[in-house]
């Protein structure tokens, strides 16, 4: 009898267990996805080792975001269009790995830098300084990079600094960027882009440590990215690690969970 009871309560565990990942699995592929960050480019905003998920629905589905086999091969369904300041995970449109980054220009934009300063449409987009962002020189994450500094050269255990500004986008909208050098060139200088019907322009927040659309595709890098590319919107930091394995929960930041993406 008390055999008979424990392989109930088995039973009952494994189907209570199935179904549950059942769940979690459909959760998943309709609604969330989850990203973990890997590079500097979009620091301060996101660091390394920082965990998100992200909104699916936020842009509708594409062939790239889409559950099961529903969606057409080009374009998206459902949802509605990004917005400039959405911070976005989308698919490079080259090399297919999924790339984190800020909608900065929306169809029809243009787009420059000078100086280190965004324009947008010709009109120059305000940054006001905000102290310095600061960081311990020292590997981060499982790939080891160190962060690339502002005031020159720095020993691991130093502390690396870069300038920190606010930038307020058309409509309001605010986040932080960094600056870590002021080049003639790019990245702080570019030419006048103009954004083709159907994609958007995306760069990291750390301005000078980011691959993004002022990099032309012809040479293998984002370029403009097409609607059909987007996955989804980043919302919400969930829990952050910076520590070399996200598992290592000594090395979790205790002021990182659960955070409003801004």
């Amino acid at each position: 009898m008390a055999k008979a009871k424990s392989e109930e309560g088995i039973m009952e565990l494994v189907k209570t267990v199935f179904w549950a990942l059942i769940i979690a699995g459909v959760f998943r592929t309709l609604f969330f996805q989850p990203f973990w960050i890997p590079s500097s480019s979009m620091k301060e905003t996101l660091l390394v080792g920082d965990f998100l998920m992200v909104n699916k629905m936020a842009y509708g589905y594409s062939k790239y975001s889409c559950p099961f086999s529903m969606c057409p091969i080009t374009g998206r369904i459902f949802g509605s269009d990004p917005e400039r300041g959405d911070v976005a995970v989308f698919r490079h449109p080259l090399k297919g790995d999924d790339l984190i980054k800020r909608v900065i220009g929306l169809p029809g934009d243009t787009v420059q830098v000078k100086s280190g300063v965004l324009y947008l449409n010709g009109e120059m987009v305000p940054q006001e300084p905000a102290g310095i962002f600061e960081e311990v020189m020292e590997p981060q994450g499982p790939m080891g990079y160190r962060p690339k500094c502002e005031n020159g050269i720095v020993g691991d255990g130093g502390i690396c600094q870069k300038s920190r500004f606010i930038e307020t986008l058309p409509g309001g909208r605010q986040h932080t960027v960094l600056n870590i050098v002021n080049a003639a060139g790019m990245p702080d200088n570019t030419g006048v882009y103009t954004v083709p019907e159907g994609h958007y322009f995306v760069m990291g927040d750390n301005r000078d440590d980011s691959a993004d659309s002022r990099y032309s595709r012809n040479t293998g890098d984002v370029g403009f990215v097409p609607a059909e590319n987007l996955i989804g919107r980043a919302d919400r930091i969930i829990f952050s690690s910076a520590g070399k394995r996200i598992l290592y929960f000594w090395t979790w930041r205790s002021d990182r969970f659960f955070v409003p993406v801004q």
